[in-house]
């Protein structure tokens, strides 16, 4: 039974895999289908226990004795196994990952896949996701993103996986942790340009959420000898055209130098992009010594 004066209803789940998003902050911004969902699932699983039963209470939904498995980064495979188990019987499970939208940047992935493997049933109750608030507030265009996630820590892969996104003609979404926002900033200005336009969101939903605008190059000075707090994204306005064209035919020419010839993967290359054969090909010879 539901109880009188609850916003969440409780009612009969089809067998499956529901994935839900939940809060990245504000408790409120959940939606009513998800509380319906984690009211009604026959199984939950979260990234963190602790984090689903704390919002459950704050919405009012019981567990009552329902199971409650832990689903995250050191433990998807083995969990995934009896929660595919779980939806075979024909139970319902919800999943939530600790905020936001399970999958992105969040464990979920092999979970999903292991249902889809065994032909089960998922769906998706969408709500918060950063990616998104981000992109609203953000001020840059929104026709087109990219959403690459966390880059590598380590410097020299981090400006390497930079240099893969030179020519998006996307704007670039990233997550980063505090600690590494300034490093992050200055390889950004350093790799991509400086004059780029960026915007640095903290804290999106929360009481002390920041939205910082501006060119690479100011952001990275005045963050950093700064002490960041809080969840952190990232974004960087599309790049030039020109530059967009150039790493578009090149990665095109990479991608085709690894299945064929160097001369078949030029002459595709060169006319898929209206360009001088000779010049692709050369480009791909240099390629090939590793230029």
């Amino acid at each position: 039974m539901t109880p009188p004066g609850s916003v969440w209803e409780r009612r009969a789940l089809a067998p499956g895999l529901h994935l839900v998003a939940t809060p990245i902050g504000a408790a409120r911004d959940i939606t009513l289908r998800a509380l319906d969902i984690l009211a009604s699932a026959d199984v939950l699983a979260a990234e963190d226990t602790r984090t689903l039963r704390h919002l459950m209470e704050i919405h009012g939904i019981p567990l009552e004795g329902r199971p409650l498995v832990p689903c995250h980064d050191h433990n998807e495979a083995a969990a995934a196994a009896r929660l595919v188990a779980a939806v075979a019987a024909g139970k319902s499970v919800a999943y939530a990952s600790e905020a936001g939208t399970p999958l992105v940047s969040d464990p979920g992935f092999a979970l999903a896949r292991a249902m889809v493997a065994e032909g089960l049933p998922v769906t998706a109750a969408p709500g918060p996701s950063a990616v998104l608030c981000a992109l609203a507030v953000a001020g840059l265009p929104s026709d087109r993103f990219l959403f690459a996630g966390f880059p590598p820590p380590a410097q020299a892969a981090r400006r390497a996986f930079l240099d893969g996104l030179k020519g998006v003609q996307a704007t670039l979404v990233f997550y980063e942790s505090p600690r590494r926002l300034p490093a992050l900033l200055a390889d950004l200005a350093e790799r991509l340009g400086g004059t780029r336009e960026a915007a640095v969101c903290r804290e999106l939903t929360k009481r002390f959420e920041e939205v910082r605008r501006g060119r690479l190059e100011a952001l990275a000075a005045d963050l950093a000898g700064e002490e960041v707090k809080g969840e952190v994204v990232v974004l960087v306005d599309r790049a030039a055209p020109e530059a967009a064209e150039t790493a578009t035919w090149e990665a095109a020419l990479d991608e085709a130098m690894s299945r064929m010839s160097v001369k078949d993967a030029a002459a595709m290359v060169a006319e898929a992009f209206d360009l001088p054969r000779r010049d692709v090909y050369q480009a791909a010879l240099r390629k090939g010594k590793g230029d």
